[in-house]
């Protein structure tokens, strides 16, 4: 199963409200029981993340992990749900991250 995560999962390593259970999710992932799907935009606001969570995702194998990238077609996907009103224009990287998932038919979200 490939389960699309966006920076508040990765975050919520370092939260005490979410440590726990996003720390077992992560062991799962480690375990080999899913494979993680991480997007171009996610490495991009993990830049602006502190270090240990810019830094989390990077001891995990390359199997492990599925990188893909923002296509024209999701972020022309992602304007029009701003466009249609799905969201407000404030969501536009919601969106995006939503219209990676849908390009990519991403498992779970």
């Amino acid at each position: 199963m490939r389960i699309y995560i966006d920076t508040s999962v990765v975050g919520g390593v370092f939260d005490d409200e979410f440590a726990e259970s996003t720390k077992d999710f992560f062991h799962k992932v480690d375990s080999g029981d899913f494979i993680v799907v991480v997007s171009e935009l996610l490495r991009t606001e993990l830049l602006r993340a502190p270090d240990r969570v810019r830094d989390y995702l990077d001891k995990f194998k390359d199997r492990q992990i599925e990188r893909v990238s923002r296509t024209d077609e999701a972020l022309e996907l992602a304007d029009l749900y701003i466009a249609q009103k799905v969201v407000g224009a404030t969501s536009l990287a919601d969106c995006q991250h939503i219209a990676t998932v849908t390009v990519h038919k991403v498992d779970v979200w």
